[in-house]
């Protein structure tokens, strides 16, 4: 396969946390936000899930912007087989800490590469393993009332104040944060991209 430069990709997500990670990483970007239903289907595995809402949103780029190489994600938090998206108010967020407390979770982030015009986009999944110690009532209202639970998947942030709450991680930690960017790279180097 023809290695093929990119200076840029297109990320196809407003997430601040995505947008830091690719930075970090030295890989080029321009934001371009997938506005797509994400409401999960009747019956529908966390990993279909996450496939099908990733697949939606670089699909929904990649059709605006047909010479350009997208990429989408979606994660979610899995814990006793149920989906933790997004929390709803603070006390839906503490519902979810209270799930969390004292177990170990997975993180699935499923990562959706589209390049150019060229065919269907491939999509590939990360799995992370996140163990929290037991929340009494009192942190778990302390670490609502920061905020920081308000817009993240499973309520919380384990780059923020959540990190005390994390006992043991296995797997990938960006992927937690929100992109697993070892397998971006991954990703882009198997689809014949060199990014700067």
């Amino acid at each position: 396969m023809s290695r093929l430069a990119v200076d840029r990709i297109v990320l196809a997500s407003a997430s601040p946390r995505r947008a830091e990670l690719l930075e970090t990483a030295g890989i080029a970007f321009d934001v371009v936000p997938a506005d797509v239903d994400e409401t999960a289907h009747a019956g529908e595995s966390p990993e279909t899930y996450v496939h099908r809402v990733a697949r939606a949103k670089v699909c929904a780029i990649g059709q605006r912007l047909p010479h350009r190489v997208v990429l989408a994600a979606d994660t979610t938090v899995v814990v006793g087989g149920e989906m933790l998206g997004k929390p709803a108010d603070e006390e839906d967020a503490k519902r979810m800490l209270r799930l969390l407390s004292g177990r170990v979770h997975e993180v699935l982030t499923a990562v959706a590469l589209h390049r150019g015009a060229e065919g269907s986009p491939h999509v590939a999944l990360s799995r992370t393993d996140v163990e929290f110690a037991a929340l009494s009532e009192e942190e778990i209202a302390w670490y609502v009332a920061t905020g920081e639970p308000r817009d993240k998947a499973g309520a919380y942030a384990i780059q923020g104040y959540a990190s005390r709450f994390v006992t043991r991680i296995a797997g990938s930690y960006s992927n937690v944060v929100g992109l697993p960017i070892a397998l971006v790279y991954e990703m882009l180097e198997a689809s014949g991209l060199r990014t700067p």
